[in-house]
């Protein structure tokens, strides 16, 4: 009996940490979801009207609404939660965040070209990470209003209403989100007649979020990514019941010093994602 009472007492303690850190946490998305929506409704102001554009290096253009919309987020974030570490790809990088458990992950608008280009396809993306790995996602379009957000261990919601990923599990069968410099370069010709359709889309992180979303069958990217263009889509898929790991098959984990993620990645149901880096392993060596 005196057994039975100490594992009671435990499972009580266990039990109420559950329902404090769920409650945590759904406190958190909330304000989460109030600041992507602020975020869209900046980005939405610009969008198909003048505006500065940059560019940070080759190929990479950054607008005045990425910094309005980076900044608003920041303020907004490191606020309410000045313990918790930031990195984004707009705010210049500290080295701060590395000592933090748990750091936003943050891309004020993944997309950008898409963007200029007027094409509807970018998102904000917001991940909270907790000892280097996401437990909470949210990515929303700012034209479509489309919402997608993740807690760990608390599935996956599109607009609202739970969602998991396509469970397809033949290659053939699949329509596969992949980049559209990446096919315009012609690095996924070797796998052209391994899907149904290569479908070249815009912002990695809305490719993630639609697939979790069972909006597409699978994601796949064959150069680096960094951390703030994956992470929030990384929770979405998990808790769609996916997988994401880099095209060398390893698991991919967030504030690294150096926020690259190479030399890809891939992102699915569990086991067209092991056939797919199977696959690569004999394209690799053709």
């Amino acid at each position: 009996m005196k057994i039975f009472k100490g594992l009671s007492g435990e499972i009580e303690i266990i039990y109420s940490q559950f329902i404090k850190n769920n409650i945590l946490m759904n406190s958190i998305l909330k304000d989460t979801i109030k600041a992507v929506k602020n975020a869209g409704k900046i980005i939405s102001s610009f969008y198909l009207s003048e505006y500065e554009v940059n560019q940070k290096g080759k190929g990479n253009p950054v607008t005045e609404v990425d910094l309005l919309t980076d900044s608003y987020l920041k303020k907004y974030f490191t606020e309410r939660y000045p313990d918790y570490g930031w990195l984004s790809e707009e705010t210049r990088d500290s080295k701060e965040r590395l000592n933090k458990d748990r750091v936003w992950v943050v891309d004020p608008l993944d997309g950008t070209k898409e963007f200029i280009e007027g094409v509807p396809n970018f998102a904000v993306s917001i991940a909270l990470i907790e000892y280097r790995k996401p437990i909470l996602g949210v990515i929303y379009n700012p034209i479509t209003k489309d919402l997608y957000t993740a807690i760990k261990g608390l599935g996956m919601k599109f607009n609202d209403k739970k969602s998991t990923i396509c469970q397809k599990n033949n290659l053939i069968e699949l329509n596969i989100l992949n980049s559209r410099s990446e096919t315009k370069k012609g690095l996924w010709e070797p796998y052209k007649s391994e899907f149904k359709e290569l479908v070249p889309f815009g912002s990695i992180a809305l490719k993630l979020a639609m697939v979790a979303a069972n909006q597409g069958d699978f994601v796949g990217s064959l150069q680096p990514k960094n951390e703030w263009d994956i992470c929030a889509g990384h929770c979405l898929i998990n808790e769609a019941g996916g997988k994401l790991l880099s095209t060398e098959s390893k698991e991919i984990i967030y504030n690294k010093k150096n926020t690259l993620t190479r030399p890809g990645l891939v992102a699915g149901n569990q086991i067209v994602v092991d056939k797919f880096l199977e696959l690569s392993k004999i394209n690799k060596f053709k």
